[in-house]
């Protein structure tokens, strides 16, 4: 009977970024593009903090979990994006769908703390130079690293197992291109009452919690640089922070204008659009943002493709003795 019961899931139909049949080439190469260049971002950061000895301070340590999260986020969509773009009406079975939607909603959460982290970081470097290393010690970092996963996967799994307990038809056409947490309650067949209330309250706190931190921090940045009386150290601080705030504004805008909202304003098509720039662009956004207009990474990346370029000085030793025994 268990097993009948597995077996007898319902199936979705995902329809893709739009509603129609129609294959988009365009699009596929374009949005193929972004995850491409959001793969190389990404992974040219993890690496380059896992291999730099000049890259070790927290708010590397910060950024490397961030890129491998934002790897992770993308991968958990674009794909199922990118078929739907070219096979439109793409059939997702019942487990693989809340699947999608367990670690999209982890990672997401994760990010969100993980930003909440970094910027607390930050106002502490601008705010308490001469506590830093007292305040951010490697026991700390990993402990703010590890309570966003706990928190954000705690998060996921309740709310997925809540939105799976629904009913849904056979066949449901899902108006996405992956599995979310807004349209799967707009096509359950069961009362969702209890499950939208649940979710919006936890999901609030969960969600607010980093967005309070990430604006307290930099609200204490804002009155630190005004105090500053050096109108380029004020400029430079300024350009930083201002790009920034632009990703996490667009990560949390976009964000909680989805999930945050009466169920009578869904809207298909607005869900779509603001659901590409927080798991499209902003991940493909953050390595240029965060890391690589930074000259200390921009230094790692020159040591990086000079010591592919030339073999370090033992290793080409060994070489002109080798070549010179011959």
């Amino acid at each position: 009977m268990v097993l009948a019961n597995l077996t007898s899931r319902p199936a979705f139909l995902l329809l893709g970024l739009t509603d129609g049949t129609d294959v988009h080439p365009l699009l596929f190469l374009l949005f193929l593009g972004i995850y491409l260049v959001n793969a190389l971002g990404n992974l040219s950061m993890v690496v380059l903090v896992r291999s730099d000895g000049a890259l070790r301070s927290p708010m590397y340590y910060f950024l490397g979990h961030l890129s491998l999260v934002d790897i992770g986020f993308t991968t958990v969509t674009v794909p199922r994006l990118l078929a739907g773009l070219l096979h439109p009406g793409q059939a997702v079975s019942f487990w693989g769908c809340f699947a999608q939607m367990y670690f999209f909603v982890a990672l997401g959460i994760t990010e969100s703390y993980l930003l909440a982290a970094m910027s607390y970081d930050r106002a502490v470097a601008v705010c308490r130079p001469l506590h830093y290393a007292a305040v951010m010690t490697p026991g700390r970092c990993s402990a703010l690293v590890a309570a966003s996963w706990a928190v954000a996967h705690l998060h996921s799994l309740l709310h997925t197992l809540l939105i799976s307990e629904l009913s849904y038809p056979c066949a449901a056409r899902v108006r996405h291109f992956f599995c979310d947490m807004t349209v799967m309650l707009s096509v359950a067949t069961s009362d969702t009452s209890a499950a939208q209330t649940a979710i919006f309250s936890e999901g609030l706190a969960v969600v607010l919690t980093p967005l309070l931190l990430v604006a307290l921090s930099y609200a204490r940045i804002l009155v630190a640089v005004l105090g500053v009386r050096s109108a380029g150290g004020r400029r430079r601080a300024f350009s930083t922070c201002g790009a920034h705030l632009v990703a996490v504004s667009l990560f949390f805008g976009s964000i909680l204008s989805v999930y945050f909202r009466p169920s009578s304003a869904y809207s298909a098509r607005y869900d779509r659009l603001a659901s590409v720039v927080y798991a499209v662009v902003t991940p493909t956004l953050n390595p240029f943002i965060y890391s690589l207009r930074n000259k200390e990474v921009k230094g790692a990346l020159k040591r990086g493709l000079r010591w592919r370029a030339a073999p370090p000085r033992g290793v080409r030793a060994g070489m002109d003795s080798l070549a010179s025994q011959e």
